[in-house]
């Protein structure tokens, strides 16, 4: 990405304001690459302070009619935008597959799990009901309302330019919230897609606005005094920001942040089926997952017959051009994101890793100019080496050695993040004592990327999640609602003026 003003005879993704395409105010562009390719395919405004400005201003006038639409009203239209988003789901994959890199079936697999995040949001009325009770005293009844917030804000990230906003703005949105969307300025065309087709689905102007933009817009959203709460997803540091940014200007905040995500592989696991999850969790979309399983911790007498059989896995995965069918990988996001991989796997085999599988000189036969890096394979890791400290956030799998599932989980729970893990084992013992024990918002038995289904959260532990409440299920609804309890009394006769705390008779 690159800014400055920009020449390149491309379209401009525009930005989605009062349901409607709009000009930035700012003047200063970024590309956006075909990572397949390394070639400019469109440009996106950066958006500033007078842009957050527009779009908050449009989801605040829109606020008032919205919040009053009853929620099987807002529901209606969201049915409508499911059927949609089923018609135009391979539109939407190819828009991400293009922008991302990751390849198609990937992407229609992550275009998925957002629209089951809608279907979830389609049963919101039946979670906005609050509670009655009646009779609590003498001709008292009291129960509870759960009101929308306000003008609420996401900013997601690049790795899921559609799956994420989804977990955000419906949930926001059926709540009886306007919101606006700040989208990753490397990928921000689905984000338009997703409110054209909104718009379509007969949401009223203002409700959604996208903002695109870099860290001045993002600080724009943290202190704009008209936006009531913020979730983010990307990484630690930047999670951190949000959330105290936020905080400090009296917002509610939900920041996921960064993930070492690790599996422990027991010597009684399937060593089959344990090295063809792991190499999928390690290694489909690049891992450049929040999700993906990034550290491989083998127990005992499994280690060297794992390492072989991933080694052989990385091997022989294909990689190439995102839209080409039968691809296992793609490539990068961008040439900068590949640079910074590569120098992680030069800084572990500094560090005196055994680098098992070297995927930093792959070519890709017509496509030289694309952001690739093949699949990457270390063994005898130690938590001192600087691969295992850092997210990478690429191809690279790291094998950790560990004697017993006791050293394991002590070593996953010294970790500071704790997004996702999994085990690999038979036995149903072990797996409970994992279960129990381990320190992580995430948990996976036998399966390697444990992301809940809707009807539960998402979220992590530690540093991996900066806020209260978790992403989309109930916890969506907890977040972009507030409680109103309403206690009433309708005397029968007149009640003598009391002058203590008013007590249940």
């Amino acid at each position: 990405m690159s800014s400055g003003t920009v020449s390149t005879p491309v379209s401009t993704v525009p930005l989605w304001i009062n349901g409607a395409p709009a000009d930035a105010h700012s003047t200063r562009r970024g590309d956006i690459c075909n990572p397949s390719t390394g070639e400019v395919i469109r440009t996106v405004p950066l958006g500033d302070g007078q842009d957050v400005d527009r779009a908050v201003a449009a989801a605040a006038a829109a606020l008032p009619a919205w919040s009053a639409t009853s929620p099987v009203r807002r529901v209606r239209i969201f049915a409508r935008f499911l059927e949609l988003l089923t018609a135009h789901h391979k539109e939407l994959a190819s828009i991400v597959s293009e922008e991302h890199g990751k390849v198609f079936l990937d992407a229609m697999g992550s275009v998925q799990r957002g629209i089951e995040v809608v279907e979830f949001a389609c049963g919101a009325p039946h979670l906005l009901k609050g509670e009655y009770a009646a009779s609590v005293g003498r001709d008292i009844d009291t129960y509870s309302r759960l009101e929308p917030l306000g003008v609420c804000a996401g900013i997601t990230p690049f790795n899921f330019p559609a799956m994420v906003p989804l977990w955000m703005f419906p949930i926001a949105i059926v709540c009886g919230n306007t919101f606006v969307l700040k989208p990753s300025e490397k990928d921000p065309s689905a984000s338009v897609r997703l409110a054209q087709l909104l718009k379509e689905a007969g949401l009223p102007d203002g409700v959604l606005n996208v903002v695109h933009g870099d860290a001045e817009a993002v600080n724009a959203i943290l202190t704009h005094p008209g936006i009531q709460a913020v979730s983010f997803v990307g990484s630690t540091p930047i999670a951190r920001h949000v959330y105290v940014t936020a905080a400090q200007h009296g917002k509610r905040v939900q920041a996921l942040g960064g993930a070492k995500n690790h599996a422990v592989v027991l010597p009684d696991a399937d060593l089959e089926v344990a090295a063809d999850a792991l190499a999928g969790a390690a290694y489909g979309s690049a891992g450049e997952r929040c999700m993906a399983i990034s550290a491989v911790v083998a127990v005992g007498e499994i280690a060297d017959p794992l390492v072989d059989a991933l080694a052989h896995r990385a091997r022989t995965l294909k990689v190439g051009p995102s839209m080409t069918e039968h691809m296992d990988m793609g490539p990068l996001v961008t040439r900068e994101h590949r640079a910074k991989v590569k120098g992680h796997i030069d800084a572990g085999v500094s560090e005196g890793a055994a680098l098992v599988v070297d995927g930093r000189e792959l070519k890709i036969a017509g496509h030289e100019s694309g952001f690739f890096l093949g699949p990457t394979l270390f063994d005898r890791v130690t938590p001192a080496m600087s691969i295992y400290q850092h997210e990478i956030f690429g191809p690279v799998l790291i094998v950790l050695r560990a004697d017993s599932l006791d050293d394991a989980i002590a070593l996953i729970n010294a970790n500071p993040y704790g997004n996702g893990t999994a085990v690999f084992t038979n036995s149903g013992a072990a797996a409970r004592k994992f279960e129990d024990e381990i320190q992580v918002g995430m948990v996976g038995i036998n399966v390697p990327i444990p992301v809940p289904v809707s009807i539960l959260p998402f979220g992590g532990w530690k540093q991996s999640l900066f806020g209260d409440l978790h992403m989309y299920g109930p916890e969506g609804i907890k977040f972009y609602t507030r409680t109103k309890v309403v206690t009433t009394r309708w005397p029968r006769e007149s009640a003598a003026n009391a002058f203590h705390m008013p007590v249940i008779t």
